[in-house]
């Protein structure tokens, strides 16, 4: 495979133009050897991996910590240990399992994706890039990592650790998110034939413990004499980012609605959109205007207090502001919802942002 640099992918700045793949190559597959790190869901020398669990662990890790993944990952793998018995669960099963853990789009593509590989593939993933990109919820980073690192496919996964290694290599200046297609096609000149899986996940450990964001620790690396950015001086510069568009405020009115008993209103929010599927405390539509009417969308036709303060939350696209309005029903049975004893509300699954509300809520003894 010829893996020389592409003339319409060469790096800025005359004499930068990038390492020799090789030296890379050997360099950084020495130091994974002794440094990798060790995790739940990745195999030990001399194991084969499992697709299953390099899969799972993939989707868990967008846009989300490694810290934050390690429990559910567990848990998910101890409950549902095969992708077969997680297509044979039922879809809030697996969205309560979820909760707590963000992007809820993610669960539903978990469960739709483990169902076509059980009907499609007979249990087993496949393992080429393109087959992997036709199943639910796999895009390209997603099947490029799966295919390197569950098959050893000389596959090119660029998640933001392997981004920054990248654009410091081969000191790319230009901004993400525009600059990512050359950084991928300077990411292939790098793939090697032999171990891509353990060079891929070599890159993406270098750039979570030594290749880091602000302060990189230059000294450790031992990619150090071989990084163009590191001989320009850019290092901590690299890669730049295009200003972001400052994100909408919405807001709107939650409704914290018990019974006698002190049990609360929950609903299933719609399958499709922001938190599809998920447990919700009854609210209002979230505007940017706020809620003209709030007592016109409230569950129950009760005596309504709001709650001093305010709910915060942050989505990938917007902040949220919640005001919480809190009632008591004695009539209840033509309410439309379910009813979660005040102490079975953390088996609910309830995303964060309501975990939120019911945290105010209970504070100020709503």
């Amino acid at each position: 495979m010829d893996r020389s640099l592409p003339k319409e992918a060469a790096a800025e700045g005359g004499r930068f133009s990038g390492p020799a793949p090789e030296a890379v190559q050997a360099g950084l597959l020495a130091w994974y050897d002794r440094h990798r790190r060790r995790l739940p869901w990745r195999a030990l020398p001399g194991e084969t991996p499992d697709p299953y669990a390099v899969w799972l662990s993939e989707i868990m890790l967008q846009q989300t910590t490694v810290a934050a993944v390690k429990p559910y990952f567990e848990a998910f793998l101890a409950r549902w240990p095969r992708v077969a018995d997680l297509a044979d669960a039922p879809l809030e099963e697996v969205l309560t399992a979820w909760a707590g853990l963000g992007y809820y789009a993610r669960a539903r593509n978990l469960h739709a994706c483990a169902k076509a590989v059980t009907q499609r593939h007979g249990g087993r993933f496949p393992d080429s890039e393109t087959e992997l990109r036709d199943l639910p919820g796999i895009g390209p980073y997603t099947a490029a990592a799966i295919a390197a690192i569950a098959f050893d496919r000389p596959a090119t996964p660029l998640d933001g650790n392997i981004e920054r290694v990248t654009a410091r290599l081969f000191a790319v200046t230009e901004p993400l998110p525009g600059v990512k297609p050359k950084l991928q096609a300077l990411a292939a000149t790098l793939t090697p034939a032999a171990r891509p899986g353990d060079f891929a996940q070599a890159k993406m450990d270098l750039g979570a413990t030594v290749c880091l964001p602000r302060t990189p620790k230059c000294l450790l690396c031992p990619l150090e004499a071989l990084c163009s950015a590191r001989a320009a001086g850019l290092a901590d510069q690299l890669p730049r980012k295009a200003p972001k568009a400052p994100k909408p405020t919405r807001r709107g009115v939650a409704f914290w609605l018990t019974r006698p008993d002190g049990a609360v209103l929950l609903r299933r929010r719609p399958p499709k959109g922001l938190l599809g599927g998920m447990t919700e405390l009854p609210s209002s539509d979230w505007t940017t205007e706020g809620p003209k009417e709030g007592a016109a969308t409230a569950p129950a036709v009760v005596p309504w207090r709001a709650l001093p303060g305010l709910v915060r939350h942050t989505f990938t696209h917007f902040h949220l502001e919640l005001t919480v309005w809190v009632g008591r029903v004695q009539d209840w049975q033509d309410i439309d919802g379910f009813w979660v004893p005040l102490d079975g509300l953390g088996a609910a699954g309830l995303p964060s942002v309501m975990q939120k509300i019911a945290k105010h809520a209970i504070k100020a003894g709503g």
